[in-house]
């Protein structure tokens, strides 16, 4: 993969969650992907943390802008490996958060959502559901 195709789908990434473009987003991501995080946890999926397929992840995403209106990231760093791709970042509240996204071919097939130790609190970053 080239530098150059990494950086546009970085920025594509980015842009598009912070205008709230879900289908822009979910458009690199396989039908089958796996979405794992602890801020899954307190959005119902019956999953313990696990999203299974783009439609559930449709879902849980609707569901995330639904309670987080301001979400916004900032990027600060990527990392590449063989078929990975790491995307460190800052959300609107200030926590770090790296989504270590695994590629076949040109789609997401993995995605995993990570925190910084002690800074990830899925109740600050998360509004519960009404």
């Amino acid at each position: 993969v080239e530098q150059a195709e990494i950086g546009a789908f970085v920025e594509e990434w980015v842009k598009s969650w912070n205008s709230h473009d879900l289908t822009n987003v979910l458009n690199h991501f396989a039908d089958d992907v796996t979405f794992t995080s602890p801020v899954a946890l307190l959005i119902p999926t019956n999953s313990e943390g696990v999203v299974q397929g783009k439609e559930a992840l449709r879902a849980y995403g609707q569901e995330g802008l639904r309670r987080v209106p301001d979400l916004h990231f900032e990027v600060l760093g990527t990392y590449v490996g063989v078929h990975t791709l790491v995307i460190n970042c800052r959300n609107q509240k200030g926590v770090l958060v790296n989504e270590v996204l695994e590629f076949e071919g040109n789609l997401v097939i993995r995605d995993h959502g990570a925190y910084l130790g002690d800074s990830m609190n899925p109740a600050s970053t998360v509004a519960k559901s009404d």
